[in-house]
């Protein structure tokens, strides 16, 4: 994902984004443990496309991005479980 890209969608769909990511990251991690990863640099690349949302969310002035996203997920879990 190319800065150009993450600079080009709204606020809200980066918020999406990002949670999109973070689980990503997190089943990348769980591959990484049971050895089943095939391209190590896919743990890198997340973490890079993870570090660019936030950049961007920043450069908009978003604060408290980590208290969003914490919000989001929990809200989530309450309408899937």
């Amino acid at each position: 994902m190319r800065v150009g890209e993450i600079r080009e969608m709204k606020s809200a769909e980066l918020h999406v984004e990002l949670e999109t990511l973070r689980r990503h990251l997190f089943d990348l991690r769980a591959q990484a443990v049971t050895e089943k990863l095939e391209n190590p640099y896919q743990l890198t690349a997340t973490k890079k496309n993870i570090a660019r949302v936030l950049t961007v969310l920043r450069e908009r002035g978003e604060t408290g991005v980590e208290q969003q996203q914490h919000h989001l997920e929990a809200t989530t879990r309450q309408r899937s479980g």
